[in-house]
Order: structure tokens, then C-alpha cells, then sequence
């Protein structure tokens, strides 16, 4: 009866000691996002890859775009707000020598400053009349017309739209300097417009330079952005 406790005890001891069962299923590590540089420096395998990186590719030339700091020119209409000063609020035209007429500031330059900058500028003014004024400008309508030729393009920016004509994708990739050699000319887009309200409009310029087609070449609005993305095969 001895042995036998003293064998029970040893039993439980080892039992004790010994680790417990692992999962051999294991919850898959996070796959962490890249960023689009490095996606591009790996050509995608699937279409779904494709998609997803020139997916990320036009929304860096978008956010590009916005930091390119539009200045103001001379035709533009601004929507100025002065925060609590319902009365002060104007929608002005930026006269030909870039001025605007501003109640308590006066006359007040604004062609060639970026919004913050005038932003600023009108609450300096105002800031002799009224206390830590809060001033808001909103460019309702452009004067000079821009669009953004942004991606596989040699000289990649912001060109005015002529004040006599319209201007087409192929001949704002023209002033851009051209194509470079990764640029994949048959998926040009032209991004049009912003939030619910985008377009994304494809552009096969083969169909425009190859085929004889000038009604691929579509006419371009104010602030479109034509992007060439680049070839990944």
C-alpha cells in the first residue's frame, strides 16, 4: 500500500511537469502596409496588386497636387469669413492689379500669396479693430485656369490653361516635357472634380497618337490633374 501511494505521488509530479499542448494552428502575423515607393520598387504579381498600387500612386499625385500652394492671381473670386463677424463676410474678385477691397482692412494685396498666406495676412489687418480676429479664404472660382500634369512626365507641376483656348491631355503631357521611359501611356487618367463628386477618366493615347483618334484627347478643366502612372511590367 506504501509503494503504491508513493508511486501515485510521483505519477501527479511528473504529470505536473510536463508543459501543456501547443495549438499547432497559429493566428497569422499582421502583414504591415507598404508604401507605395516600395511597392513600385516590386512589381505586383496579380492584377489585384496592380490595382491596389496604382490606387495608392494617384492619391500621393493628389496629395502632391494639394501642396503645390496655388497663389492667388488677379480674375480670382475668394470667399472671405471672418469668424463671429457674419457682417464682414464678402465674396470678392481679385482685381487686375491683386487687390481687394476689405471692410476696416482697405485695400489689401492678395495676388501672389497662398491662401494661409492671406488668410494671415487679412487678420493682421484686422487685428487692429478686432480681437485675435479668425479669417477664413476660399477660392470659389480661378481666374488663371490650372490643371496638374503629375507622374511619368519629365517636367511634372502645374500649367495655365491659355486664356484663348482649351487645352487637351496630349498637349498638357507636351508642355510636362513628355513621357519618360517607365510611364505607362495607355493608363492615363485625368482626376476630375472632389469627394462624391470625383471622376477617374482613362486616356489610352494610342488610340490619340496611333490610331488618329482625337476624341480620346479629351478637353481638360479647371484643376484637373492628368497622372500617368508608371509601367510595372
Amino acid at each position: 500500500m506504501k509503494h503504491g501511494v508513493i508511486g501515485l505521488i510521483a505519477l501527479l509530479a511528473l504529470s505536473g511537469c510536463v508543459p501543456p499542448r501547443q495549438n499547432v494552428r497559429q493566428a497569422a502575423a499582421p502583414i504591415p502596409a507598404a508604401d507605395p515607393q516600395t511597392l513600385a520598387a516590386e512589381p505586383p504579381k496579380t492584377p489585384q496588386q496592380e490595382a491596389l498600387l496604382e490606387q495608392r500612386l494617384i492619391q500621393n499625385a493628389l496629395d502632391q497636387q494639394g501642396k503645390l500652394n496655388y497663389k492667388i492671381q488677379p480674375g480670382d473670386l475668394i470667399e472671405v469669413t471672418v469668424f463671429k463677424e457674419a457682417d464682414m463676410s464678402r465674396t470678392a474678385r481679385i482685381s487686375g492689379n491683386g487687390t481687394i477691397t476689405f471692410p476696416l482692412a482697405g485695400v489689401v494685396k492678395m495676388s501672389e500669396l497662398s491662401v494661409p498666406e492671406a488668410e494671415t495676412l487679412l487678420a493682421e489687418k484686422l487685428s487692429e479693430f478686432l480681437v485675435k480676429p479668425q479669417v477664413t479664404v476660399l477660392i470659389k472660382e480661378y481666374g488663371n485656369k490650372q490643371i496638374y500634369v503629375l507622374g511619368e512626365v519629365k517636367k511634372p507641376g502645374s500649367i495655365t490653361i491659355p486664356a484663348e483656348r482649351r487645352l487637351t491631355v496630349l498637349e498638357a503631357i507636351t508642355l510636362a516635357g513628355g513621357f519618360t521611359e517607365l510611364a505607362a501611356q495607355d493608363r492615363t487618367k485625368v482626376l476630375r472634380g472632389a469627394g462624391t463628386a470625383s471622376q477617374n477618366i482613362q486616356v489610352e493615347i494610342s488610340r490619340i497618337t496611333k490610331q488618329g483618334d482625337k476624341s480620346a484627347d479629351i478637353y481638360l478643366e479647371p484643376n484637373d490633374t492628368v497622372y500617368v502612372p508608371q509601367s510595372f511590367f
